[in-house]
């Protein structure tokens, strides 16, 4: 299995537009994005549909067309970027119910979900504590 790499691209083209408009630019291209992200225009234009929608991202059509922040970077936590790109649970139960005439077919369900529910609620305590300022932040210290 892979990880799931949307929250961290989503986090990237956010931050890098925020950048951008902070050097004077007013609009981002998908294909400047993607340039940075080092990935194709397309999932950047589909990402930021998703950003979009969830009242992060703006785009602007017609001549000069891109895309801007909804807001600054200092009110978006990564949290609001996780629940924009990443619907449902982190983890999921089976997709088919196991045998409940097995006592771990029957059990686990129940004892997951419980270490599940744990996982999610410290996800979204670290992810609700981040903003993409701070993202900023610390990519400009490292640099």
């Amino acid at each position: 299995m892979s990880a799931n790499s949307r929250l961290t691209i989503a986090a990237h083209a956010l931050t890098w537009i925020g950048l951008y408009q902070r050097r004077g630019h007013e609009v981002a291209t998908s294909e400047q994005i993607a340039t940075s992200v080092n990935t194709n225009p397309v999932v950047i234009r589909r990402l930021l549909a998703q950003l979009s929608k969830a009242g992060l991202a703006v785009s602007r059509r017609g001549a000069g067309a891109g895309w801007m922040l909804a807001r600054d970077l200092a009110a978006i936590t990564l949290l609001d970027v996780y629940e924009a790109v990443e619907p449902g649970p982190v983890f999921a139960l089976h997709r088919a119910t196991p045998d409940p005439g097995c006592v771990v077919g029957r059990g686990i369900g129940p004892a997951l979900t419980a270490v599940y529910d744990g996982v999610e609620a410290a996800l979204r305590r670290e992810l609700a504590g981040a903003t993409l300022e701070d993202v900023l932040r610390d990519i400009l210290k490292a640099a």
